[in-house]
């Protein structure tokens, strides 16, 4: 009865539907949420600086709700997506962008480091999806958007615990996109290749077709809107890894070798 109310107010207020976004405290989680509320979304945001969401709140004031999560807590994750559903209503699209970026190498190799990486880029989502996929499979309906990268690809110097993150999160959308679709849940991977983000403002190195934060977030939304499995831009980024990807072992490493610092 509730989704059904949720419904009827939706088609009277217009309201495009009820959006989440974790990482959305900046770069491109808040570009999408300024975007998606531009369009007419309801847009739960979810990160750990809860100011960073409240400025933003302010900034889209009565399209965006703040609601801040630190995703490698599970409990949390389910506490905090219990709170949206009663508030907003049932969550149409849910967008995992949190993650972090550190540059690693053979001479500054750490678990440590690779297991915090890992632990908030990986199973963070891992934490979200959990919930919402149950929720949207008891209601038969629901889009998933997962933010990997152009990096999970192939492998490249000075992002092994980075690119192993979002290697995996490719490989579980693929592995969970036929079930979903099957049960008749939408899901997007989005592989963004370099955007102007706080996080690549730290890269000392070149960063081909560096695509800006707004110009990202409009892409994302239009090819979520079409329903694209996969969204991945800039073009030549894309064909540039996916070239890669696809060259013999010897050709790639002689290319991926010139990528090492001295």
């Amino acid at each position: 009865m509730k989704l059904v109310v949720e419904t009827m107010r939706r088609k009277t207020s217009g309201t495009a539907g009820i959006a989440w976004i974790t990482g959305a405290s900046s770069g491109i989680g808040r570009a999408l949420a300024v975007e998606l509320a531009r369009e007419g979304w309801e847009v739960a945001v979810s990160a750990r600086s809860k100011e960073d969401l409240l400025a933003l709140e302010d900034a889209v004031p009565g399209q965006i709700f703040t609601f801040p999560l630190d995703v490698t807590n599970g409990a949390a994750v389910a506490k905090t997506f219990g709170l949206i559903e009663d508030r907003l209503g049932p969550v149409d699209l849910a967008v995992f962008s949190a993650g972090t970026y550190a540059r690693d190498g053979v001479r500054d190799f750490h678990a440590a480091r690779f297991s915090s990486i890992v632990n908030l880029n990986l199973l963070g989502t891992v934490h979200c999806l959990e919930v919402v996929m149950a929720q949207m499979l008891a209601r038969g309906s629901g889009h998933i958007a997962v933010v990997a990268s152009t990096a999970g690809l192939v492998g490249l110097p000075g992002a092994a615990a980075y690119g192993a993150s979002k290697a995996a999160l490719i490989a579980m959308c693929e592995a969970l996109y036929p079930d979903l679709r099957k049960q008749g849940i939408d899901l997007s991977l989005i592989n963004p290749g370099f955007v102007d983000t706080p996080l690549t403002k730290k890269n000392d190195f070149p960063m081909p077709f560096l695509v800006p934060a707004d110009k990202a977030a409009a892409i994302i939304a239009r090819g979520l809107k079409a329903r694209r499995y996969e969204i991945i831009f800039p073009w030549q980024m894309a064909v540039a890894m996916k070239a890669l990807r696809l060259m013999p072992a010897r050709l790639r490493f002689a290319i991926t070798r010139r990528m090492l610092r001295d």
